[in-house]
């Protein structure tokens, strides 16, 4: 459910979102932006926003930190190298051995296929 929040408001913000990655404790998102009036804070403020009320209604309690940490690529070939990081993550963690095995993983605009296959080729 919480994707969804996040998918809706990339949607409304102008935003694809490339590459997500939930973790128990937070998320990694690699979004880019489709027109003019992008605003990543505001996409950003707008997804939590949602999916936290959402959460905190169903489940009680808080989703999200205050702050986050943003960071502008502006390399094509930068974006797989990132992508690669952010799909990696349950494997560092150690909760799966395969990126394939962890279902909080993909992309708004690719199959995860796709995404893996791309991120072997960048580095």
């Amino acid at each position: 459910m919480v994707l969804s929040h996040f998918f809706q408001q990339a949607s409304e913000t102008g935003f694809v979102i490339v590459t997500y990655c939930f973790m128990p404790d937070h998320v990694h998102l690699l979004i880019e932006g489709t027109e003019a009036r992008s605003d990543c804070r505001r996409f950003i403020t707008r997804g939590k926003q949602f999916s936290g009320f959402y959460f905190a209604t169903t489940f009680g309690g808080k989703l999200w930190q205050r702050y986050g940490f943003e960071r502008v690529l502006r390399d094509d070939e930068a974006t797989f190298v990132v992508a690669r990081y952010i799909l990696q993550n349950p494997v560092r963690a150690g909760l799966v051995q395969r990126v394939e095995d962890y279902p909080f993983v993909g992309s708004q605009v690719y199959s995860l296929e796709e995404l893996l296959e791309a991120t072997c080729r960048s580095g």
